[in-house]
């Protein structure tokens, strides 16, 4: 007979006693339960005691927390947190060298539960490790730990950011700037300043004003790698904070500290690949150096405002017979105005002044829109001052063609800097937890501009290979759009590595590419194909089912979001070879497989209810607002399982995991999978099962429907007789 909903067989240790094994009441209060518990080993005082899960996170049982406890949980009668707190606020206190460092090094530990961590702080135990700090007397562990008893008290949002004293501040970024301090608290200082940047600006202004890009710079180039991702996150954080002038001159700095070259080689390129924190923080980086695009890209050209109609700071100075207005006006109204202007800007030969106009667009009012805006000129004239080569052959080959074959190159740079603004999200709001960087983004100065060479001389190759008119202009844009996406999901390492591979990658090659992907996706609808696709589909769906179990068996890492932090621990969830138990438990950075056995938790399958994702998962709403929130909405499901309800909540680290393991749970409780994963690979096994079943009837055409049965013959004189003919 089961047990009652309400009552959970537990075991409870103590030192130097023998365990007991109850059967916890629920509905007990936890202070009736406490002095059962006390009486039976004669404890005094039960007050003064608490329980405490005795593995993994040892968190205090509370009356809010005390549905989590599971049938066989093994936990531990200790000091209650508040007599816990009070001796801990002493230790830390004592003259003591050893008692201070132990007492600092527990409350370090203990102040990941929040229960603790408000007793300790309504004892004022901040202003102790404030003073502790401040006073700079402890150095070596005994501030390392004082520093991460700090930033564990402070993750659980009781205290605001903005009551930290100056003095505090100060003695924190000393420990950034000074190099003779040990690398741990260096990290744990960094960790600090990083956390309290986005909360205010006056902080923002603090730490900017203290800490120097040089020094981070110096951290950055350190050979500890926790010591570079902790120097690149508070760098990130900086510049998500800064205002766009404070972002362009943090940014110019670093252009001139060569710091891309070094990420390129030592970070990208270095012994071991980026971690996903460290791809996150170069995705920042990535996205603030693209997005000092924004403000060319969102300024329209105003036909009546001469500032507008200057040219860009960094442009050729216009020809001495011109002003710049008329410099710029002729440069944006057709294609051989400007080969002309920029030629004599650049002091090269002239482009033949014979050359056809475009009589079937006005790129001047291209220019008005924005985006791409005024960043469409800057990055044209970057293509004819710094590449003339290549632009004369630009402007030649065409003059060389009809009016109806020419490719006009002001109508199409506007249009391709405006497809480089999309595919490289220039002027978006950086993802918190996205970590999708160009690896060649760091190899190059002008970036963008680097790239629009590359690849208005790719629009003029594609056109001619093409052999587009004027009216085939879109078509020529979208196979161009077409040939740089693809091309940048290879994340090539360099710009020349892009060039060869974008270039090879020819119009005959995406229609090739096209017609491939078509024959994947196409539905054939001749019946009788139909037909063996219908009975084909349940093994196959059978096929992926198995898949997806298989992968829950392996098992994936989960880190854990917190509102403070973007990451925070890590845990791993796996599924037992006999599909009955999911096991999952904290694990430690760097562990990528544990064994079963060391995973405590436990969740039988049978128990299972529900599975909840998006919008319907409750640890997405306990998050902090935002695009963070959006971001993790799309990664959330959670499992609802016993008949109490509890919920383990996951956060899938991409969107594959998440397809394979909502499918996994879904066919864990006996439903059909949903995820678009699911769709396509039972799409991919059908269109592969199908083309072997059918390869003997290629190029045959099948009927849509049976051909009819002809009626029988009136006599059947026609048959032979082989006996006779053996005679």
């Amino acid at each position: 007979m089961p047990p009652p909903k309400d009552v959970v067989k537990i075991a409870i240790q103590m030192v130097g006693a023998i365990p007991q094994l109850i059967e916890l009441q629920q509905t007990k209060p936890l202070a009736l339960v406490l002095k059962d518990v006390c009486d039976a080993w004669s404890l005094p005082h039960a007050e003064r005691y608490a329980l405490q899960y005795a593995d993994g996170r040892q968190t205090y049982i509370t009356e809010s927390n005390r549905r989590e406890i599971k049938n066989g949980s093994i936990l531990r009668l200790t000091a209650s947190p508040d007599q816990e707190a009070e001796q801990l606020y002493s230790g830390i206190q004592s003259n003591n060298l050893d008692v201070k460092a132990d007492s600092l090094k527990k409350l370090a530990s203990l102040s990941q539960d929040i229960t603790f961590a408000q007793e300790f702080i309504n004892r004022n135990g901040l202003k102790q490790i404030f003073s502790i700090v401040e006073e700079g007397k402890d150095t070596g562990e005994i501030l390392a730990h004082t520093l991460k008893a700090f930033m564990e008290l402070m993750e659980h949002d009781f205290v605001s950011w903005e009551t930290l004293s100056s003095a505090f501040i100060k003695k924190v970024v000393s420990y950034v700037n000074i190099s003779a301090v040990d690398t741990s608290i260096q990290q744990l200082s960094l960790s600090i300043l990083e956390n309290m940047v986005p909360t205010s600006r006056h902080l923002f202004e603090l730490v900017t004003a203290e800490v120097t890009l040089d020094c981070l710079l110096t951290h950055l180039q350190a050979t500890d790698t926790q010591l570079q991702l902790k120097a690149m996150a508070l760098l990130t954080a900086l510049l998500l904070a800064a205002t766009d002038a404070e972002q362009q001159d943090m940014m110019e700095y670093l252009r001139e500290k060569n710091i891309r070259q070094f990420i390129h080689k030592t970070i990208i390129h270095g012994s071991a690949a980026p971690g996903d924190e460290m791809s996150h923080h170069l995705y920042v980086l990535q996205a603030a150096g693209l997005g000092l695009c924004e403000r060319r890209m969102r300024a329209a050209m105003d036909p009546y405002n001469q500032v507008s109609r200057s040219l860009p700071p960094a442009s050729p100075p216009p020809p001495p017979a011109a002003g710049a207005a008329a410099w710029a006006s002729r440069c944006v109204h057709s294609a051989p105005e400007l080969a002309r202007s920029a030629a004599a800007a650049a002091a090269l030969p002239p482009c033949p002044a014979s050359l056809p106009q475009p009589n079937n667009s006005n790129p001047a009012e291209d220019l008005r829109r924005a985006p791409p805006g005024l960043l469409a000129l800057d990055t044209m004239v970057y293509f004819c001052r710094h590449t003339p080569d290549a632009y004369r052959r630009f402007v030649l080959e065409n003059s060389s063609r009809e009016d109806k074959h020419e490719c006009p190159f002001a109508r199409s740079s506007i249009q391709l800097t405006l497809i480089l603004c999309e595919l490289l999200h220039v002027g978006e709001p950086c993802s918190e937890t996205a970590q999708d960087f160009y690896p060649m983004f760091f190899g190059q100065d002008h970036f963008f501009e680097e790239l629009f060479c590359i690849c208005i001389q790719l629009v003029n190759k594609t056109w001619k290979e093409m052999r587009a008119t004027q009216e085939d202009f879109d078509k020529v844009l979208q196979v161009v759009r077409e040939q740089i996406s693809r091309t940048l999901s290879l994340k090539p390492t360099s710009l020349e590595l892009f060039k060869s591979r974008v270039n090879a990658l020819n119009y005959s090659e995406i229609l090739r590419l096209r017609q491939t992907e078509r024959l994947h996706q196409e539905e054939t609808l001749v019946l009788p194909v139909l037909e063996l696709r219908e009975r084909l589909k349940p093994e196959l769906l059978e096929l992926v089912r198995q898949q997806r179990l298989l992968h829950l068996c392996r098992g994936s890492l989960f880190r854990k979001i917190s509102t403070r932090r973007r990451q925070d621990k890590l845990w791993y969830c796996r599924l037992s070879p006999n599909h009955k138990v999911l096991h999952y438990g904290d694990v430690e950075e760097g562990v990528s497989a544990p064994p079963i056995e060391s995973l405590p938790e436990k969740i039988p399958v049978a128990d299972m209810k529900m599975l909840l994702v998006g919008k319907e998962c409750v640890h997405t709403r306990e998050k902090s607002s935002g695009k963070q929130n959006k971001d993790v909405l799309e990664l959330a499901f959670s499992i609802v399982y016993d008949v109490e309800e509890y919920c383990l909540h996951f956060i899938a680290p991409n969107r594959y995991e998440f397809c394979l393991w909502t499918d996994g749970l879904n066919v864990l409780l006996g439903r059909e999978m949903r995820s678009e994963r699911a769709q396509t690979d039972l799409e991919v096994l059908l269109s592969m099962e199908l083309k072997l079943r059918l390869l003997d009837l290629e190029n045959i055409s099948i009927p849509d429907t049976p051909p009819a049965v002809p009626k029988p013959p009136s006599n059947l004189n026609f048959c032979y007789n082989f006996s006779q003919a053996e005679e």
